[in-house]
């Protein structure tokens, strides 16, 4: 196990030396991830029984809700199903159905129940399937309540803390021990344990994302992720920095650093490390070319970290950084710890230090009690900022929230025709600044095939701009010089000029 100190690497080809050495005649060991290792041999040999008796494979579903954090998870789930057997599939009908949730808003919880509805018939076809949900909506008592009397067609819930423990939850319903028709649920409330070493599955061979911390203790008054996610909880240096070099040593060249605010990183650790001390370590892992990272606080971007930005070779010239209203009043109601004039300063910082930065950001309109003054001064952020892009949502209450609980809620034809004009203001900026860049050339790292022309490729800018250029399968991982030839408002199509390097 690896929580806090020094701990043994376990790279891709040494996974399987690592479940040889389990003995599975004793009982399961009691530290992680030994223990998970002991669960994934005996369900390995368990789903290679399945398929003879069934004479073919077991295919597993995995459908991610939500943000880059759940992305990540995802991807861990994915890889040990692969370890275990299970071959990944798009169908909803498939033996192993999950949904990795995401509560920040209530209309996601709607899309999972309306899931579950729809797959009663295909379980009904399918006695082997097996229904499991995760992540941050399963951490909500009262959720997990609705699904026990309403959706009995669930079989496992697990919350946010205990992802790693997949091996162990299916293993047990599929050996019954249980009772086949009891729903098997392992909610933590809270844990301080970091495990390290497990499967994961990248969506890309040439990218990936990597946790850096987990839980948020920022408690904005709109947002449930403190009480889903739980506190924060940083990993040791030591452990990321192994992990982003396996990484490399395994063809990624781009890391994305996940946490949800990762400009608080370190504080917690037993030898406090700060974000852009991380950052310097990470440039110096040998063969990795680009970094990125998010979600950044603006209450915890510091002026070290953004000299490291200037100087970098490797940090991505693209910043998410949320301004949620431009209201300094509003701030201090939704718990934000900065103000507007507070903002633009922190702007102007990152600008003068890094002048071609991208910076996109998250906006809510009609949050409890905004005025037209408020709605006015959010406005005049966005226009003196000049977002590249920007998500905007509308304000909609979050059971559990503070916010929740307040009287003053703005009528809902006044929210709508805020949204629509911040919404026709940031796009009008963003179509404003694609357009500067036309005729440059920048470096694209290719991601794909163009999924609507078989002729070109995609991929993006250090910026996070969307480039479309002629070219084949073989540009796909490798950074390419392209001009950027024409403008579409939200993407590019480019040519290349030179050979990838």
């Amino acid at each position: 196990m690896a929580m806090n100190g020094k701990k043994e690497v376990i790279h891709r080809e040494g996974m399987e030396e690592k479940l040889k050495k389990i003995d599975l005649m004793l009982p399961p060991p009691e530290t992680e991830p030994d223990r998970q290792y002991y669960f994934m041999r005996k369900l390995r040999e368990q789903v290679s029984a399945m398929k003879k008796e069934l004479g073919r494979p077991l295919t597993a579903n995995i459908t991610t809700f939500g943000c880059q954090m759940n992305a990540r998870d995802s991807e861990k789930i994915l890889g040990i199903m692969r370890y275990v057997g299970y071959e990944e599939s798009d169908s909803q009908e498939a033996d192993f159905v999950l949904y990795n949730t995401c509560t920040v808003r209530e209309n996601a919880n709607l899309k999972v129940y309306g899931r579950l509805g729809q797959l009663k018939t295909a379980k009904r076809k399918n006695p082997n399937m097996v229904v499991a949900l995760c992540g941050c909506m399963m951490q909500e008592e009262e959720v997990v309540e609705k699904i026990k009397k309403s959706y009995r067609n669930v079989d496992i819930i697990f919350g946010t803390h205990n992802i790693f423990k997949l091996a162990e939850l299916l293993f047990r319903k599929l050996s019954d021990c249980e009772g086949n028709a009891k729903m098997l649920i392992d909610i933590w409330e809270g844990t301080t344990e970091i495990v390290e070493d497990l499967p994961n599955e990248r969506k890309y061979k040439f990218k990936g994302g990597v946790n850096i911390m987990f839980g948020c203790n920022n408690f904005c008054s709109y947002c449930i992720v403190p009480y889903v996610r739980g506190r924060e909880r940083s990993r040791e240096p030591e452990d990321i920095i192994a992990e982003i070099t396996d990484m490399v040593n395994d063809g990624v060249i781009e890391v994305m650093l996940l946490g949800q605010n990762v400009n608080s990183y370190g504080k917690n650790l037993k030898h406090p490390v700060t974000f852009a001390q991380l950052l310097e370590r990470v440039e110096q892992i040998e063969g990795l070319k680009r970094i990125r990272f998010m979600t950044s606080h603006p209450k915890d971007l510091s002026d070290e970290l953004i000299a490291v930005m200037g100087r970098s070779r490797k940090i991505c010239k693209q910043l998410h950084l949320p301004l949620q209203s431009g209201s300094s009043r509003l701030l201090k109601i939704m718990n934000r710890h900065y103000t507007k004039e507070d903002y633009l300063l922190l702007v102007d910082k990152i600008r003068r230090a890094v002048p071609d930065i991208s910076l996109t950001t998250d906006i809510i309109v009609g949050f409890p009690g905004e005025t037209e003054e408020d709605f006015a001064d959010t406005m005049d952020v966005v226009e003196r900022v000049g977002y590249d892009s920007a998500f905007t949502f509308i304000y909609s209450k979050r059971t559990g929230t503070p916010a929740a609980q307040m009287e003053n809620q703005v009528p809902e034809e006044i929210v709508k025709k805020r949204f629509d004009q911040l919404l026709a203001a940031v796009q009008d900026i963003s179509a404003r600044k694609t357009r500067e860049k036309t005729g440059s050339v920048q470096e694209v790292l290719v991601e794909e095939k163009n999924k609507q022309d078989s002729s070109l490729v995609t991929g993006r800018t250090s910026q996070n701009y969307v480039v479309h250029f002629p070219g084949d399968a073989s540009f796909i991982g490798k950074i390419v010089p392209v001009r950027l030839e024409e403008s579409k408002g939200f993407y590019f199509i480019g040519s290349r000029v030179e050979q990838a390097r």
